[in-house]
């Protein structure tokens, strides 16, 4: 919706830097910092524990039919939901075209009915998108550059423009690392976009928060049972540890892949 952003913007960060290991290839923006990765053997499986923390989105919206991504990387969440969620449309925002241009080595798969890779600024477009009305039923927001999280992925005026590109009982999944500077504002914000409707399952994927937010069905007023559920009852804990939560997104990702078959 949104025209692709000057090429000379992303000049100020370091090229994307791919190696690979072996089985194992890697993206990093900076030396050691690791972005995506994947195996050669098995280029569709999430690697990461917060690639696979994310996808317990399931347990919110478990029939999506459009998913939108902000930010490709190496295409960890674009594979696995091209793959395992074959009723949806998948649509990714990534304002690198550098980042773009690496998605052969990653296996991403070319664009079809179902999957739309865009060259834009993700904040513009989902305002753009935000003004014609509900338009994805899950909104995973992965966004970082050499810096960490951009400013304009988590202000205000983001997380409600999320809030009005989503359907109602549509899910915002944001991963948002605890040692960030603005990391506790950033939650507040989001917080206040979605009306306290947020949760979390603790120690999930280490020091990479991920936290799930959902704009309210129609006619209903409180979060959906399972927020409410994972929020109050559970108190965002989860099963109560950080491993048991990991082991929790382990056996959600082998079960999609189980599904599927």
């Amino acid at each position: 919706m949104s025209a692709p952003p000057d090429d000379h913007a992303a000049d100020a960060d370091p090229a994307p830097l791919v190696r690979t290991e072996g089985d194992r290839r890697t993206l990093e923006f900076t030396p050691g910092d690791i972005q995506s990765e994947m195996r050669l053997s098995r280029p569709d499986a999430l690697v990461l524990a917060y690639a696979r923390a994310m996808m317990c989105f399931v347990f919110l919206a478990p029939r999506p039919r459009h998913i939108v991504m902000v930010g490709l990387g190496g295409g960890s969440l674009a594979k696995f939901c091209h793959r395992h969620f074959p009723q949806a449309r998948i649509t990714v925002l990534e304002v690198r075209a550098d980042v773009i241009a690496l998605r052969g080595q990653f296996h991403v798969p070319p664009d079809d009915a179902r999957l739309r890779v865009l060259h834009c600024d993700a904040a513009e477009w989902l305002a753009q998108a935000a003004q014609l009305g509900p338009l994805a039923d899950v909104l995973l927001v992965d966004g970082f550059d050499a810096r960490g999280l951009p400013s304009t992925l988590s202000s205000a005026a983001f997380y409600a423009d999320c809030r009005r590109a989503l359907r109602p009982g549509g899910i915002l999944v944001a991963n948002i690392f605890t040692y960030d500077p603005d990391y506790v504002t950033a939650v507040q914000r989001l917080r206040q976009a979605f009306g306290g409707r947020l949760c979390w399952l603790a120690g999930i994927a280490g020091n990479n928060q991920i936290l799930f937010a959902q704009r309210p069905a129609a006619r209903e007023a409180a979060p959906g049972r399972a927020l409410r559920f994972l929020r109050d009852s559970l108190r965002n804990r989860g099963l109560g540890a950080g491993w048991l939560n990991a082991l929790l997104a382990r056996l959600t990702v082998a079960w999609l892949g189980w599904r599927r078959h």
